[in-house]
């Protein structure tokens, strides 16, 4: 216990402390999530989430000292998409074959995915700065920030509503794709990559390879499909 102290008054002088926190939280989060059977709603994206929340109202610390050393985690968002292209590699023919069914597949997704968001924001009175934010909502953070301030939205709420999409995303997929009895692990990948970016990919990516690499393509094409028509949507539904 003695030693345990001592580190934590050392972590507690340094950024470290957001890093070491954020890491204790995940592995209790997992260990939670599969006492609970990995249930959608105990995804340990979503416990770690509620329990960083509580801890930091908890001991008032302020967001921003907070991130001091969790962005080390934030920085590793970047390679860990650019990793998926490892099971799209892997699945290269399969996503070939696939790809007449694809690419519409893909349209469609990413115009509903953004237009249905905007519409329904600016028919709720939301401001346009937060309509405009919610467009990029289904792609990854990076690109959606940039998209954001592109067109005149804030990129750090795009950022929460990307956050809020993927772990919606997660919780819903399973359930929905039961549902309708989609077992098709192609179309189960696509439609996490499509719906909840990187989150809900990293979740089917434990569920299978195959719809992981799909996933993986619909996060890359998504993001770039996103960034054509977003614009154009703010035009005519965030003036």
């Amino acid at each position: 216990m003695e030693k345990i102290f001592h580190l934590w008054v050392y972590l507690e002088t340094t950024p470290l402390l957001g890093l070491a926190v954020t890491l204790v939280v995940w592995h209790l989060a997992g260990m939670l999530a599969n006492r609970l059977g990995n249930a959608p709603l105990a995804n340990p994206m979503l416990l770690s989430v509620i329990m960083l929340s509580c801890l930091l109202i908890a001991t008032d610390t302020p967001y921003s000292a907070y991130f001091q050393g969790a962005q080390y985690v934030h920085f590793l968002l970047g390679p860990a998409t650019v990793a998926l292209a490892l099971p799209m590699y892997a699945n290269l023919r399969r996503i070939s074959r696939s790809a007449r069914a694809i690419i519409p597949a893909l349209l469609a997704g990413s115009v509903v995915a953004a237009s249905s968001a905007m519409l329904l924001a600016r028919w709720l009175g939301a401001p346009s700065v937060v309509v405009r934010s919610l467009g990029p909502k289904s792609v990854t953070t990076p690109i959606a920030m940039g998209i954001a301030e592109q067109i005149g939205g804030q990129p750090s709420l795009a950022a929460v509503f990307v956050l809020l999409t993927g772990l919606t995303s997660i919780i819903l997929i399973p359930p929905t794709m039961k549902l309708f009895r989609i077992k098709d692990m192609r179309a189960q990948g696509l439609a996490a990559g499509m719906a909840g970016h990187g989150l809900a990919t990293a979740r089917m990516l434990l569920i299978s390879e195959t719809a992981g690499a799909f996933g993986g393509l619909a996060i890359g094409l998504n993001g770039l499909i996103t960034a054509i028509i977003v614009p154009l949507l703010a035009t005519f539904l965030a003036p």
